[in-house]
């Protein structure tokens, strides 16, 4: 794949994932215009990782069906229709429904993913998934800085326009560059492939990939969801834009993890994501201390940034090269776990924030990291009165 191909995929993540989280850094002006009480903010951000969820279940499945190609251009439309929708909300059930619809669409992002995988020979299948994914972060800490800036222009709803047009656009892109797929054999119905999804949930790789994934973007969320309210509280008071510019502290973080496909494909995905965890448990030490100095924030984004991106496209490489035959479906049942553990710290985050400050959300966080890090070493070890699996061997654990 070349690296335009591989950079316009990654900036249909960047966008479909943006819809989600667009609306992190103006929880505030978005909640006060909306009606919605400053401890139910956090559902601002949820409602579209539930529609989300609902996404990965019912419609990644279909690109182990159809052409993958046309399902991202299909779903990028229909995520435009969810932004436009919550861009004219004159009500927050309005707002709810048009974040739903975005969020069941955005998954478009998983198709991209499982796209840019299958048409990969394996030696550069690592690399071209850490490509493809990094559009995610940016699509998640950028946007940050381009909404605290329209935020504070044209108020929030210029942010939701701004997406919609962005999604079309990219739709027909996709469809004017792209290729089909060339798939060697009849693909499996749709009835197939969603029961294979849910067969996934039996594999032990597979869970604990995904109780992983669970807990890092748990802990993940509880940054970026509840970041903005002390940030815009005492003693710092920012302004949305200057919210907003803290994305850039994360995205060095996170592309300075490039290399995570790289070692994927070395075959070091266990040894580094086990690293890559003690570093995220750490950042909170760093993170914890945002009343004081804004610099150790500083620090500690850099870090968490880096580690959840590490781990992120480890757990990625490993489940799509154990399922070559069917990667929607193993990278849709993957994402099931990460769309609850971000809606988990998205709604957690700001209730915790609101009884007991910032110090109690970071030891949420935290506490989200280790559990991520157990998980991590319960895995590595092989079943009772079994030999050392072959995968383990081989560095897929």
């Amino acid at each position: 794949m070349d690296v335009w191909r591989r950079s316009l995929l990654a900036l249909v993540c960047g966008v479909a994932v943006a819809s989600i989280y667009a609306a992190q850094p103006i929880l505030d002006p978005m909640g006060r215009d909306l009606g919605v009480p400053a401890e139910l903010t956090g559902w601002i951000v949820a409602t579209g990782q539930f529609g989300y969820l609902a996404g990965l279940v019912l419609l990644v499945p279909l690109g182990d069906v159809v052409d993958r190609r046309r399902l991202i251009a299909v779903h990028l439309a229909l995520v435009a229709v969810g932004a436009l929708l919550t861009a004219t909300a004159s009500a927050a059930w309005a707002a709810f429904v048009g974040l739903a619809a975005a969020g069941v669409f955005a998954v478009v992002v998983q198709t991209t993913v499982a796209y840019a995988a299958s048409v990969s020979p394996p030696a550069e299948r690592g690399r071209n998934i850490g490509a493809v994914t990094s559009g995610v972060v940016v699509g998640i800490l950028g946007a940050r800085v381009v909404t605290g800036v329209l935020a504070e222009l044209w108020g929030w709803r210029s942010v939701y326009a701004v997406l919609a047009v962005l999604s079309l656009g990219l739709a027909a892109l996709v469809l004017g560059v792209l290729p089909p797929e060339e798939r060697p054999r009849r693909p499996a119905g749709y009835r197939r492939a969603l029961a294979s999804l849910g067969g996934l949930f039996g594999q032990r790789v597979f869970l604990t990939r995904g109780l992983i994934a669970f807990f890092l973007f748990a802990s993940f969320g509880t940054l970026w969801s509840g970041l903005s309210l002390p940030l815009a509280d005492t003693p710092w008071r920012l302004s949305e834009s200057r919210i907003g510019l803290f994305g850039i502290v994360g995205l060095a973080g996170a592309l300075g993890a490039a290399r995570a496909g790289r070692w994927a494909d070395a075959g070091r995905a266990a040894p580094v994501s086990g690293l890559a965890l003690t570093l995220l448990i750490l950042s909170w030490a760093a993170i914890a201390q945002l009343p004081w100095s804004l610099w150790l924030l500083i620090v500690g984004i850099v870090v968490l940034d880096f580690a959840v991106q590490v781990v992120h496209v480890s757990n990625q490489h490993v489940l799509t090269a154990a399922h070559p035959d069917r990667t929607s479906s193993v990278i849709g049942g993957y994402m099931v776990f990460y769309s609850l553990g971000s809606a988990l710290g998205a709604a957690t985050t700001t209730a915790v924030f609101t009884a007991r400050g910032w110090a109690g959300s970071s030891l949420l966080g935290a506490g989200f990291a280790a559990c991520a890090l157990a998980v991590w070493a319960t895995g590595r070890r092989p079943p009772l009165g079994s030999a050392t699996p072959r995968s383990e061997k081989a560095g897929v654990r």
